[in-house]
């Protein structure tokens, strides 16, 4: 599931990455079934695509770390999130982090790994564009997510070889029921 609002530069690469995985490759398991949603900015509308009986959830969003870099790429589970990591989510209606809390709450929440990076905050100004620093951080969260797929015994296959500037001007125009 991608998160962010791609009017706002970086804070776009959870919806783009999504678009990304969603048109690059295939997913084959007799077991398991893999569902790319891009969540863009829905926050608590979220919580019933959430709860609607997935074993388990890759959260792809921006992350703030004090003394980090534009760029720099976290992984980790829900669960266990290290005291240094939180959410901007400063063009999301409402933080990501909270949704998931009040999942947590209710009992509802399967396991989910977050997969995050630091972006450029641009403030007011909207822009399509994302820096080169989270434009080349993406290889490595689109492998952090591939690997973690396979690690359900999921053949993953390539469709189209495609890198996120492909699909990234044109996130805008799927959304949300295009993914999902």
């Amino acid at each position: 599931m991608g998160i962010g609002n791609v009017l706002f530069g970086d804070e776009g690469v959870g919806a783009h990455m999504a678009n990304l995985i969603q048109e690059k490759y295939r997913f084959i398991s007799d077991e398991h079934q893999v569902d790319v949603v891009d969540g863009g900015t829905l926050a608590q509308r979220l919580i019933p695509i959430i709860t609607d009986g997935y074993e388990r959830v890759v959260l792809i969003d921006c992350v703030s770390v004090d003394d980090a870099n534009i760029g720099d790429v976290y992984s980790f589970d829900f669960d266990k999130i290290p005291d240094h990591i939180t959410w901007n989510g400063s063009a999301h209606e409402v933080e990501m982090l909270q949704t998931l809390q009040m999942t947590d709450l209710m009992g509802d929440l399967p396991p989910v790994k977050i997969v995050g990076v630091i972006p450029y905050v641009i403030g007011e100004d909207s822009t399509f564009s994302m820096t080169d620093e989270v434009v080349n951080a993406t290889i490595i969260m689109e492998k952090i997510i591939i690997d973690y797929v396979k690690s359900f015994g999921i053949e993953v296959k390539i469709k189209k070889e495609l890198h996120i500037r492909d699909v990234s001007e044109n996130t805008y125009l799927k959304g949300f029921d295009a993914c999902y």
